[in-house]
């Protein structure tokens, strides 16, 4: 299993347009084969900060979803970022 976290930062008087404009790319993830959740969501302190969720079965499923980067407009509302990957070796489930 690959995990994907992390956070980005946009203006705070731009998340909810941000996170709109995301709708798209949450439903066509979470259709991808492969894709076991995917969520880009808001903080709910930092009105700036938006959080990315992503677990794959596999690298391969990550890699062929990949080709779906964010558009440029999306881009450009990215004042940073910190996002990682996870490969995962061994999962224990708490529910």
């Amino acid at each position: 299993m690959v995990i994907v976290a992390g956070y980005l930062i946009v203006d705070p008087e731009l998340r909810e347009a941000y996170l709109a404009d995301c709708a798209g790319i949450v439903s066509r993830a979470r259709r991808a084969a492969g894709c076991l959740d995917f969520a880009i969501s808001a903080d709910l302190v930092d009105p700036g900060r938006v959080l990315v969720l992503e677990r794959w079965e596999s690298q391969a499923a990550v890699e062929a979803f990949r080709g779906e980067e964010p558009g440029s407009k999306l881009q450009a509302t990215i004042r940073t970022a910190e996002v990682a990957e996870y490969e995962v070796a061994d999962v224990r489930m708490l529910t």
